[in-house]
């Protein structure tokens, strides 16, 4: 990696000096500014869907829409996982180091409620370094109520920006352009993007999540 000052990071700098978890990126109109997007295509989005079904059965791809939806009643999605039900998108673009940004339009109807709908995997002593929960129409930080990053996400389509500094070992997430989160990282060596629904605790029954302008971004 290139050495040169990000000034955008300053704010990351000051924050860390009171506290560890009170990490902030600078808000802009844009978060994407600064980034260049890397390329997707179809073959690296990787569905992780129930085993026993067919891809048809939890996935759609309609009009530049990705529905995926899921029961908390379905199977892993491995025979024999010990993990809960999802239909989820892995997109297949892995980075170690640097600032990266997942961006994409999303969309969860009313009922849903304890499922993750995106995540940030990799971490160190643990899978993952960031899950977006939602619960009772209010997306969270995982499961911590102290840490709503939208307190009505239900039936509206919203924008949602993940900046991960992997050298900074920072986050922050962006709801329609407005910063909602900066959490510290969780380490690890080797991360990726995740989206969809990945039944999490006190689920709904039927659970689901839509995405389009799903993209992957990169520091300049």
């Amino acid at each position: 990696m290139a050495s040169f000052f990000r000034p955008w990071l300053v704010s990351i700098f000051v924050a860390l000096a009171s506290s560890s978890y009170n990490l902030s990126f600078a808000s802009a109109a844009d978060p994407t500014l600064g980034f260049a997007a890397v390329e997707l295509t179809e073959d690296r989005f990787k569905l992780h869907k129930p085993y026993d079904l067919p891809p048809e059965q939890r996935y759609e791809f309609r009009d530049g829409v990705r529905r995926l939806w899921v029961y908390c009643t379905d199977k892993p999605f491995s025979p024999g996982s010990p993990t809960k039900p999802r239909s989820e998108i892995l997109l297949n673009a892995t980075y170690t180091t640097g600032v990266w940004q997942f961006e994409a339009y999303g969309f969860v109807p009313a009922g849903t409620s304890g499922v993750s709908v995106m995540q940030v995997f990799g971490a160190s002593g643990r899978n993952t370094t960031l899950m977006l929960h939602v619960y009772g129409g209010r997306l969270m930080y995982y499961d911590d109520e102290t840490r709503v990053v939208d307190g009505d996400i239900y039936d509206r389509w919203f924008r949602l920006n993940v900046v991960h500094d992997v050298d900074a070992g920072a986050l922050a997430v962006f709801v329609d352009g407005e910063e909602r989160l900066a959490v510290a990282g969780h380490g690890g060596l080797r991360h990726y993007f995740k989206f969809g629904v990945y039944t999490q605790t006190d689920p709904s029954h039927y659970m689901e999540s839509r995405w389009r302008d799903v993209k992957v971004y990169t520091k300049i």
